[in-house]
């Protein structure tokens, strides 16, 4: 009984030690990768303008959440193919509290696609590129 009790503990220490390296090794790569040049930085000030004409994807993010971080390469590759048809920008709620909370950002990342300042997807939480795209495309009318 005891051989069988520590065999399972023995089990349990191996698998959770796994687990724990693979979630280290996803934080670990998460670079501070230097945003896209063609990303449209966002602030209270320049949203409304910005947004007001053809498609926007909008990123609301903050510097301190993990997801963002994670989402904000996928925002950027984006910006780096779709710029000639859309824009791609950034807002850091943190530091641009009035539109967030005009939009109800209460979750981030959130992501928003804009078509003539209106809103035509919401996304919230981390969404893969393809899922980014789509709403990209399908606001353009492609």
């Amino acid at each position: 009984m005891s051989y069988i009790f520590w065999i399972f503990i023995g089990v349990l220490a191996v698998v959770l030690i796994i687990a724990f390296y693979k979630r280290y090794k996803m934080f670990a790569n998460l670079s501070d990768k230097p945003d896209s040049e063609k990303l449209v930085i966002l602030t209270d000030t320049t949203f409304k303008k910005k947004i007001s004409k053809g498609v926007s994807l909008v990123d609301f993010w903050a510097e301190w959440c993990t997801p963002c971080k994670i989402q904000g390469p996928v925002v950027s590759e984006i910006a780096e193919e779709m710029s000639e048809q859309a824009q791609i920008c950034k807002l850091d709620v943190q530091h641009n509290q009035k539109v967030a909370n005009e939009l109800g950002i209460r979750n981030i990342p959130t992501i928003l696609i804009f078509k003539d300042g209106k809103v035509v997807n919401k996304y919230v939480g981390v969404k893969p590129k393809p899922v980014l795209m789509k709403g990209i495309k399908s606001a353009l009318g492609i």
